[in-house]
């Protein structure tokens, strides 16, 4: 999925704020992020959140066989990714040009500086090595990755204990927590990089630029450093061009941001340390702030238990008494196994209305039925009509050629008259 493109108002907003010394969040121009470093549960394992943008740094090890030209140095390995949880402009597993810029970076840093003693992680000589691997998971992505990525690498890599290893003849045995304390890795420096971002053709510099500020820029340059004012590393991308007092002012803004930055990984390092040697609680969990919907603990109100009886009295005291507040009336039964108890014993909403209609009603729905049998009676006493009544609530039948009708009885009345006349003329015969 393409990111969504600044549109031109939002483009020369930024740049007007730009020119004015302003920024969006409300920083200086030199001003980074609010830092934040915390560490897991085990050992290797931190996240840093540089504003917005959050890494995760995780660090493990295995025995492995050296490079051939190297036998008795170890192996350092660094892998970053980015998935489309940090961003919807990341696709998962493909490597884009950002992530093979992102994992040079982190290598030329790291590991080209020789800030690990590679020689300490040999346990054979050409036969067995440690292999340190560092992976980064980008989180959360609000600008400046590489930053983020270095002091998450960083601080993983100083927070991080190998297990003890013993050698006997040739075999080599690999002791867990329980039966040996792990060891740490040594380290001779901590670099750290601090990206500066040109806006106009390099007319105006920006530290710690944002991700819509990395939308908007021209150029961009890292400068790896550690607190010893040591340049490791620095690459330029953008395709402008810098002076050369620029870069030498870039570098000094650099090391006092190295400096401070340094500083506050040791104050995370210290302070986790204490924490686990004291037997307190530690790890992403417990960094969480309380009172908040993804933490179910708060803290207990305190509650005063003294001079109860004293309270009681003068709450009994103050109160009504009894006999002002009436008494409920008897029980009344109305069923077996049921009884009613107050003054609205009965709903008698109506009741009265209702018996004097049902009254009126009977003497009308007499006459009504007195005056439909008359008029059952006239209709059969009338000739030529035929009318069919029914106790249905149908609509009454009447048909429409009553004549043709009429015609027809008659005739069965005559034919029928005449049959009774054959039958009596026969059986007068035998009497003559």
């Amino acid at each position: 999925m393409r990111e969504t493109p600044l549109s031109n108002c939002e483009r020369q907003f930024l740049l007007k704020a730009i020119e004015e010394k302003k920024r969006l969040d409300g920083r200086q121009t030199y001003d980074y992020r609010n830092i934040k470093i915390t560490f897991g549960t085990d050992y290797g394992c931190c996240i840093v959140d540089l504003g917005k943008t959050r890494v995760l740094a995780q660090v493990s090890c295995e025995l492995v066989a050296p490079k051939e030209n190297r036998p008795t140095e170890g192996i350092l390995f660094f892998n970053l990714e980015l998935s489309p949880m940090a961003s919807p402009a990341f696709e998962l597993g493909r490597q884009s040009e950002l992530l093979v810029k992102l994992n040079r970076l982190l290598e030329r840093c790291l590991r080209n500086s020789k800030c690990i003693d590679t020689e300490s992680l040999c346990v054979v000589s050409g036969e067995k090595v440690w292999q340190i691997r560092v992976d980064v998971h980008v989180l959360n992505h609000e600008g400046n990755i590489m930053d983020a990525a270095s002091i998450a690498a960083i601080a993983a890599l100083c927070h991080f204990r190998r297990p003890d290893v013993g050698i006997q003849g040739e075999e080599v045995t690999v002791y867990s927590t329980d039966e040996r304390d792990p060891i740490p890795l040594s380290i001779y420096h901590m670099p750290i990089c601090v990206s500066f971002s040109f806006f106009l053709q390099g007319t105006y510099l920006l530290v710690d630029p944002c991700e819509r500020e990395e939308r908007v820029m021209d150029g961009l340059l890292v400068i790896a450093m550690n607190k010893h004012r040591e340049i490791c590393s620095i690459q330029s991308s953008g395709g402008i061009m810098l002076l050369r007092e620029q870069v030498l002012r870039c570098s000094k803004i650099a090391s006092v941001k190295v400096s401070e930055i340094t500083d506050l990984i040791n104050r995370a390092l210290e302070n986790d340390k204490k924490v686990r040697t004291e037997g307190g609680k530690f790890g992403f969990a417990e960094s969480i702030p309380k009172q908040r919907i993804t933490v179910l603990k708060s803290d207990g109100a305190l509650l005063e238990v003294t001079n109860l009886e004293q309270k009681a009295e003068g709450i009994a005291s103050g109160a009504e008494p009894i006999s002002d507040l009436g008494r409920a009336s008897s029980p009344v039964v109305r069923a077996p196994g049921t009884a009613q108890v107050g003054e609205s014993l009965e709903n008698a909403w109506g009741l009265e209305q209702l018996e004097e209609e049902e009254e009126e009603e009977e003497p009308v729905d007499q006459t009504m039925d007195e005056g439909q049998e008359k008029e059952e009676e006239s209709l059969y006493h009338k000739k030529g009509e035929v009318v069919v009544i029914s106790d249905s609530e149908e609509e009454d039948v009447v048909i429409l050629h009553p004549e043709t009708k009429v015609k027809d009885s008659d005739q069965q009345t005559s034919s029928s008259q005449q049959q009774g006349t054959g039958v009596t003329k026969k059986k007068k015969k035998p009497v003559n």
